[in-house]
């Protein structure tokens, strides 16, 4: 297994005001291996922003430690803190650019922090303008750029001082579908290519089913679910995973039937009839409640959920029919969408 890079440990956040204490985080124990990419995942206000912060200490725990390569960040001097973040990267949703300065001297800003030579700073960062593919942008500003134009200036800014680490924080929620996913194989390149592990904080799904390995499930300050992508994905166990994760919408809360079945397709040819085939052989027909698949590389991935027939004979044709052919299915009742409300 590979070597812990960030393990937290009994880690609490309360946040102390006038109005109250509001606790951010509870008990959260996690451990991210060197070179993965680790998904945090929860709706808003669940505390997965504050845990991020936590992580570089840019937020102080109340409680618990946070190791960085085994070392306590909570020991640290202030010069030393400073000194372990050069290896902790982050990006925002918000980009964080500095409006004042070019492409080139803000992702130079770090490193003239750390007081790095003129011509290395600027070495380095035409070096990280071909990687992020915006070496002809070096002299533009950003109000000259798009929204993902910017946040390949942020990440190659948050990889200027050759972290081991690169925090992401809703990094793509600003972003349309299609810069996305460019947004998204850039991270998976840098990560494949540079070594660099990668944490992602998002209320997305599909960003997590996208580029990490294993995610953490946070509802309510607390850690509730912990896996490989694709079991959470494919059984998830708590109230929140199966609300991020299942369906929702009018097709399935009015659905009239008591059973269903969910079905996951995590890489069958995209050209299999599934369905049709299933009817056909089990001769009875069914309802699609819903449907959530895409097509990569002519595999099919995602999942529908279907309304089963009333006879019971003809539920269990359909299961057998689904186990033969290798189709990951789990059956429902009616009120699947409950978890949704």
């Amino acid at each position: 297994m590979a070597k812990e890079i960030i393990r937290i440990i009994g880690l609490n956040k309360t946040f102390h005001s006038k109005q109250g204490d509001v606790v951010a985080l509870k008990n959260v124990d996690l451990t991210i291996h060197e070179g993965e990419i680790f998904g945090i995942i929860g709706l808003s206000g669940a505390g997965k922003s504050t845990l991020v912060r936590c992580m570089n200490f840019l937020e102080r725990p109340t409680e618990g430690r946070i190791l960085f390569d085994d070392v306590n960040l909570s020991t640290l001097s202030r010069k030393e803190l400073l000194h372990v973040r050069r290896s902790i990267g982050m990006i925002f949703q918000g980009f964080n650019l500095l409006e004042q300065r070019t492409a080139l001297k803000n992702i130079c800003y770090p490193m003239e922090i750390a007081g790095w030579p003129k011509q290395k700073m600027k070495q380095r960062a035409m070096e990280l303008l071909e990687i992020v593919g915006l070496p002809e942008r070096a002299n533009a500003y950003p109000s000259q750029l798009s929204g993902g134009q910017k946040q390949r200036i942020a990440i190659a800014r948050a990889l200027a001082t050759h972290p081991k680490v690169l925090l992401c924080d809703e990094a793509t929620s600003a972003l349309d579908p299609n810069t996305t996913d460019a947004i998204l194989n850039l991270l998976k390149e840098i990560n494949l290519n540079m070594g660099v592990t990668i944490v992602v904080i998002t209320h997305e799904m599909r960003v997590i089913e996208r580029i990490c390995n294993r995610v953490a499930v946070i509802d309510q300050s607390e850690i509730v679910e912990l896996g490989e992508v694709k079991e959470v994905f494919l059984r998830p166990r708590s109230a929140i995973a199966k609300q991020l994760i299942l369906p929702k919408g009018e097709g399935v809360a009015h659905m009239a039937g008591s059973r269903c079945v969910r079905i996951v397709f995590d890489g069958m040819s995209s050209f299999e009839p599934v369905i049709s085939n299933m009817t056909l052989e089990c001769r009875t027909p069914v309802n699609i409640l819903f449907a959530d698949t895409k097509n990569i590389d002519g595999k099919a991935f995602g999942q529908m959920i279907l309304q089963l027939p009333e006879d019971e004979k003809a539920i269990e044709r359909i299961k057998s029919y689904l186990e033969s052919r290798g189709i990951v299915y789990k059956e429902e009742t009616g009120d699947v969408h409950t978890a949704n409300a």
